[in-house]
């Protein structure tokens, strides 16, 4: 079984309807940060043009990422610039670290 890790970067006023979709279909767990930044959208009105935002983090099973994006991407989008990113990595190790198993298995 490999393991992907996705991390979505997107509006924070999106986070909390993506974390509830993805409890309702079944997703173990995920982590939600929030960062700041500035790329495709940027806050002119500010110094340094950063802007808030969400990263979300999920490792999960490659058979899972394509149902999880399309979550993500459909919760995210509003149509307008700085919706977001959404990244999806290979995991060559992924250690608890309670037990030192190494649930990526490669």
């Amino acid at each position: 079984m490999g393991l992907r890790k996705i991390t979505a970067i997107i509006r924070l006023d999106r986070a909390g309807r993506i974390e509830n979709k993805l409890k309702r279909v079944g997703i173990p767990g995920m982590s939600c940060t929030h960062v700041k930044g500035y790329g495709e959208y940027a806050d002119y009105y500010c110094s340094d043009w950063q802007v808030t935002h969400a990263r979300i983090e999920i490792f999960v099973a490659d058979s899972k990422v394509r149902e999880i994006t399309d979550i993500i991407m459909e919760e995210a989008r509003t149509g307008v610039a700085g919706d977001g990113i959404v990244a999806v990595l290979p995991v060559e190790h992924l250690y608890h670290i309670r037990t030192g198993e190494d649930v990526a298995g490669t």
